[in-house]
């Protein structure tokens, strides 16, 4: 998968696709609401199960204590964490339908920099002009598409 100016382009086809409302950047901060330059992976698949049936065979299944953390000083910054969390942290679970599917990346991941950045993922977007708060953002038919045809592994290149 590539960004371009025109979308991404995966498997011979061009998909729309959101990006952060605060562009590309090459130094990713916490909250910056940039969407990370570089060679990323994808690390996983999770779902909603009470919305959608799983869209691959290695998706998991998240549920309402699923989250996760966005606090540089948690110990478990940039990883998926269960309720409660005394730390800052996103619920996996939203009703808006943004996260009904969620691909991780290994951006910041390994091990995770406090405050360069997290939950980076691919997911459905609210509309082809509602930037991100710094992941790629797809139609749902579009992220069905894409996830049906990789694996963990694919790489996500943003020049």
């Amino acid at each position: 998968m590539v960004l371009t100016r025109g979308g991404l382009r995966f498997a011979g086809r061009r998909f729309p696709v959101a990006i952060g409302r605060g562009g590309l950047t090459a130094d990713k901060v916490e909250g910056d609401g940039a969407t990370p330059r570089g060679l990323h992976r994808v690390t996983g698949l999770l779902y909603r199960a009470d919305r959608l049936a799983p869209p691959a065979p290695w998706a998991v299944p998240f549920g309402p204590g699923d989250l996760w953390s966005d606090d540089p000083a948690d110990p478990a910054y940039n990883r998926p964490v269960r309720a409660p969390h005394a730390h800052s942290h996103e619920r996996l679970r939203r009703a808006d339908r943004l996260y009904d599917m969620v691909l991780t990346t290994d951006w910041n991941a390994d091990p995770p920099l406090p405050g360069r950045g997290s939950a980076i993922f691919l997911h459905v977007w609210r509309g082809p002009r509602h930037p991100t708060a710094g992941c790629l953002a797809f139609r749902r038919d579009h992220l069905l598409w894409i996830v049906a045809r990789i694996a963990p592994g694919t790489r996500v290149i943003v020049p």
